[in-house]
């Protein structure tokens, strides 16, 4: 019998594999199409907003957009991933060969979750060397982009996770995708800075997780933050191992995963 406080360190590397080639297979789907609507995302909004004469907090336009484009991007991808994976398992019916090998829930959670990482971590450098090409991005700590990249990415990673659990078909998926995630991306501070916002809307912004995903990535790269770089730090690093456990507990006892 296995020891329960042994890792399977083969069966979760395998696993990670799996994730892996999985999204690789089809690369142009899914590390290259992000980056062609990103710019485009980029591109439209310069346009509208009249990049010559607006700034944010003191930067240029296409200088203060860029990494919360960025970090949505790779945020987005890492749902996709864990999501896509989960829902086609299901729905294919080969769910049964991913919860029969000896994997507990947390390392189940970690491989799916670190699939999710690493494509959107994929996406956000490939977004980051195209968006150079058209648009100056500074640096001004890389530690605040690693963390708020990878924590980012494994928030939406988990959430993804969670979701395809829960969800019985692809509806249940797109219904989280627009009525949760894409809400709560265009309201945290994406595309504008909340100084801008009345004071009431400035606490409500503040109350949502993205908003310090974004707001401490952004201060990555331009050094300036609309809120405390120190609460988003923990923020961020409570709600992820919150939703690891959550995610576990789901792994160990949904019915929904089991045919």
């Amino acid at each position: 019998m296995r020891d329960p406080a042994a890792a399977n360190w083969i069966g979760l590397w395998t696993l990670y594999l799996r994730e892996i080639r999985r999204f690789t297979k089809v690369y142009m789907q899914t590390l290259m199409a992000p980056v062609v609507t990103t710019l485009l995302f980029l591109a439209v909004f310069s346009l509208a907003l009249g990049n010559a004469a607006r700034s944010f907090a003191g930067v240029p336009l296409t200088e203060f957009l860029g990494p919360g484009l960025i970090i949505m991007a790779v945020a987005q991808n890492a749902f996709a991933n864990t999501s896509s994976s989960l829902m086609t398992a299901k729905i294919q019916g080969n769910i049964v060969d991913t919860l029969l090998p000896p994997l507990t829930p947390y390392e189940l959670t970690i491989g799916f979750v670190m699939g999710g990482i690493t494509r959107g971590v994929l996406v956000g450098a490939a977004v980051t060397i195209a968006m150079t090409v058209f648009i100056d991005i500074g640096l001004h700590n890389i530690n605040y982009i690693f963390y708020h990249g990878i924590m980012g990415a494994m928030m939406l990673a988990l959430l993804g996770t969670i979701g395809a659990i829960w969800a019985e078909k692809y509806d249940h998926i797109s219904a989280v995708t627009n009525f949760v995630i894409t809400p709560l991306s265009f309201l945290s501070g994406t595309f504008y800075s909340i100084d801008r916002l009345p004071v009431a809307t400035q606490v409500m912004a503040q109350f949502n997780p993205f908003f310090y995903m974004i707001d401490g990535f952004r201060y990555g790269f331009i050094g300036k933050a609309d809120g405390s770089i120190v609460v988003g730090l923990f923020v961020i690093a409570a709600i992820n191992i919150t939703l690891v456990f959550v995610c576990a507990r789901l792994f160990a006892n949904s019915c929904k995963l089991r045919p």
